[in-house]
């Protein structure tokens, strides 16, 4: 397995913007690449709650994400008070994006 950057993936559970058809063919092709990623149930209730995971995740280097728009991300972790880095993240839109530009993006190894 090629070296990948920290994958995550959020489900958007209670939203429901993100077509379900979409995330489960994602999440399917993660878990069939043997990458290891981490899953959420929901960004935005977890920065709603102020999660302290989330500080975490956005101190943990370079870090691929699969959820919404990323302007949408962005503001999720800066309102929970740990703003994503300039640099070294890479946001995927399960709204727009295809499953197979979603995959490639996540799966590709780390330059």
């Amino acid at each position: 397995m090629p070296d990948t950057s920290n994958i995550l993936y959020c489900r958007c559970a209670y939203a429901q913007v993100v077509p379900e058809g979409v995330k489960n063919a994602v999440l399917e092709k993660l878990c069939e690449s043997g990458a290891s990623f981490e899953t959420v149930s929901d960004l935005c209730e977890m920065a709603a709650h102020r999660d302290p995971r989330l500080k975490a995740i956005a101190g943990c280097g370079r870090l691929r994400i699969a959820a919404c728009y990323p302007r949408a991300v962005e503001g999720l972790f800066q309102q929970a008070g740990s703003p994503l880095p300039k640099e070294g993240v890479e946001i995927l839109n399960m709204r727009t994006q295809t499953v197979e530009e979603i995959a490639g993006a996540l799966l590709k190894p780390a330059s």
